[in-house]
């Protein structure tokens, strides 16, 4: 088993991920890579939308799925923020990170808070949140929390969870 760490946001748009991934990281005493997908797309990484191929998503998600091996592979410590929107991808990261220590989290506020928030942004698609939140029908969760409730109270319940969680698991 690889020593690297991976610890897993999974949760709808707007359930505030992004907020608690980077509380989070600024809290945990191990160095820690903070890993999106979405930094990936907001950096102009994928296709140019007039050469996007019908399997373009699946193969760039494949591709995103397969580099947190590898960068837990190269001996990093990751913070990984994700919708996995398929049960077919929490298959395959399943298989991918069988060799690490995986920390789940599943990431949830109440649907009227999620579809407030989305709103509020103003740079999400309406009903994106409500469409995600199929992905808590398939993924198992080490820890879940949610983030209606204080920053603070949310973290200490994550970093006590991580560090009483058990070194090997079977999922």
């Amino acid at each position: 088993m690889s020593s690297s760490q991976i610890i897993i946001l999974n949760g709808t748009s707007s359930a505030g991920k992004s907020t608690l991934a980077k509380a989070l990281r600024a809290s945990i005493t191990d160095p820690f890579c903070y890993y999106a997908s979405d930094q990936l797309a907001d950096a102009g990484f994928r296709a140019n939308k007039h050469f996007v191929h019908s399997d373009e998503r699946a193969r760039f998600f494949d591709g995103f799925h397969r580099s947190i091996a590898a960068f837990a592979e190269a001996g990093n410590n990751l913070l990984v923020e994700h919708i996995v929107e398929e049960a077919a991808w929490w298959t395959q990261l399943q298989a991918i990170l069988a060799p690490y220590d995986v920390f789940w989290v599943g990431v949830h506020a109440p649907l009227a808070e999620i579809e407030r928030r989305e709103k509020e942004r103003g740079n999400r698609q309406i009903g994106e949140a409500r469409y995600h939140l199929k992905t808590h029908h398939y993924c198992r969760y080490d820890l879940e929390v949610d983030t209606t409730l204080p920053l603070e109270t949310v973290i200490t319940n994550i970093l006590d969870g991580w560090r009483c969680r058990p070194a090997l698991r079977e999922r």
